[in-house]
């Protein structure tokens, strides 16, 4: 890592909930500020899945750098500390070009890696999770999940049962580490940013009408082919539905849908019911992060000078 005997350069953070208009607004500061838009998303990590994600389009992509999107198969992981380490590595090689990082996105766990660091996990055993795996097909999750109650009653009450992602990697760390989770996670790494982050955050002042958007926005999906998406995802990648990828906000449903364990209206109906969800944990996070970022410039994402507003409060972040 660099160190810095002056001020560390800024990096600008574009933070808000599913619909409330980052793409806009991060596409026009780009237009006038020397920005390169680093995604903070953890489904537009995934190559081929477009109408789902809301992507940006190609002449979007094209108008200014991006980065962290189409980079990994939807095959694969990947993780907050993963994107934790290309960050900081982004945001390194961008200042150095003497422009500035722009982190936009909605994936909140990862704007609180970024800033607070993350714990000294052990990372994915391949042999281990396949065993998990293998129980799991014979037992079920809910077995799994109450062998977890037995080795770390706290990490297990978190958790729904059916959560097979996080019940099998708290398995794992449990029985990598031999302690309870909690312990885990309270042993933090500390790798410095190479930048001061200069956070603004977007939160509805009506809530219902951030609902209607993400309704609108589910049907348009909808209508631009999302199902046909996932239709061809499944056929091109060996995918099941407990990856990653397809436990995206979306995909989900559709998987359902296309397996036709629910029809054409509940996915409709259960696909934008999952993305208010989203939203409200999204809206939960930026709460905890105002009562401990106080730098945080918070705008009304509803505004009808969104992009302008979000454009004036950089400018006094970067003291221009």
């Amino acid at each position: 890592m660099r160190t810095h005997a002056f001020p560390l350069p800024p990096a600008l953070l574009l933070l808000g909930p599913t619909a409330s208009g980052k793409t806009a607004s991060a596409l026009a500061l780009a237009q006038a500020l020397p920005v390169e838009i680093v995604s903070v998303d953890s489904a537009l990590v995934y190559r081929d899945m477009d109408i789902g994600t809301a992507k940006p389009s190609a002449a979007e992509l094209a108008s200014c750098p991006h980065h962290l999107i189409d980079i990994v198969s939807p095959e694969a992981r990947y993780s907050a500390a993963r994107f934790r380490a290309d960050a900081i590595r982004l945001m390194a090689e961008i200042s150095d070009r003497g422009r500035i990082p722009l982190l936009a996105g909605g994936t909140m766990l990862y704007f609180k890696a970024l800033r607070d660091g993350l714990s000294d996990l052990p990372p994915a055993d391949a042999a281990l999770r396949r065993a998990i795996d293998e129980a799991a097909a014979a037992r079920g999750w809910r077995a799994l999940h109450a062998e977890l109650a037995a080795l770390d009653p706290a990490a297990a009450a978190r958790l729904e049962p059916t959560d097979a992602q996080r019940i099998q990697r708290a398995l794992e760390i449990v029985r990598l580490t031999g302690r309870p989770l909690a312990e885990s996670y309270a042993q933090k790494e500390d790798a410095a940013l190479p930048c001061r982050l200069l956070p603004i955050t977007l939160a509805p002042s009506d809530r219902a009408v951030l609902h209607a958007r993400i309704a609108a926005r589910f049907e348009a999906m909808l209508h631009a082919g999302f199902v046909d998406e996932v239709r061809r995802l499944r056929a091109k990648y060996r995918l099941t539905p407990d990856m990653p990828s397809m436990r995206c906000v979306g995909y989900r449903q559709a998987w359902e849908y296309l397996d036709g364990e629910i029809g054409y209206d509940e996915l409709r109906f259960k696909g934008i019911a999952a993305t208010r969800q989203l939203a409200k944990r999204q809206l939960t996070w930026q709460r905890q992060f105002r009562e401990r970022w106080p730098d945080l410039v918070e705008l009304d994402c509803l505004r009808p000078d969104l992009p302008e507003a979000v454009g004036r409060a950089a400018l006094r972040l970067l003291g221009r």
